[in-house]
């Protein structure tokens, strides 16, 4: 079964529109063990207003936090598309992450707190191809699906979203060649078969 991946909404309106293939993680503090780890290489991308403010997107980017859809607690969510992971590398070095700045839709500043947030523990970058579903469906809310965490199983879901009808976010060109500077910019981009 694959597991729904929480991101900030406008994140996952950026992975849908093909704005960017990677993101960042270090984990929620409800992360089992309190760290963040690699549930399943395909995800469901289930969008979050938790903790999504514009001041910390690029200045560019802010006005999608009025595109990007997220629901209300208590209300089904619309899930819109899925990814593969492709690509991880574990960031220790702030010149790794700075490597990637340009790649990412978060300003630097809070791409460094999210880096410096439980120091010891590893920056997670994911590189993910991206579907978007072509007929969207609705989760139904359930709490436990809320709180600050990156993972959960969510009920009513199919097990393999690739069984429902979608289309890549970018073309099979536009993919490699962005996944190809994702991997000159920071060369620890590895199969996610080595996690």
């Amino acid at each position: 079964m694959a597991p729904a991946f929480k991101e900030w909404a406008v994140v996952v309106h950026a992975l849908l529109e093909g704005e960017q293939i990677l993101d960042v993680r270090k984990g929620g503090i409800r992360e089992d063990g309190r760290h963040f780890s690699l549930h399943s290489t395909r995800l469901w991308l289930y969008p979050t207003a938790e903790h999504q403010k514009p001041e910390l997107l690029k200045e560019p980017y802010r006005h999608w936090i009025d595109l990007a859809a997220s629901s209300p607690a208590g209300q089904p969510v619309r899930l819109e598309g899925w990814a593969d992971v492709v690509r991880v590398a574990q960031v220790s070095e702030e010149q790794e992450l700075a490597a990637i700045e340009s790649k990412l839709i978060w300003t630097p500043e809070y791409a460094a707190s999210r880096f410096n947030w439980k120091h010891r523990d590893p920056l997670w970058v994911l590189a993910l191809r991206v579907h978007r579903l072509l007929e969207p469906i609705e989760l139904a809310w359930d709490d436990a699906y809320g709180g600050c965490t990156s993972w959960f199983e969510a009920s009513g879901l199919p097990d393999d979203p690739a069984s429902l009808p979608s289309e890549p976010a970018l073309s099979d060109v536009a993919f490699e060649s962005r996944l190809k500077g994702s991997v000159e910019a920071l060369p620890a981009l590895v199969e996610p078969s080595a996690f």
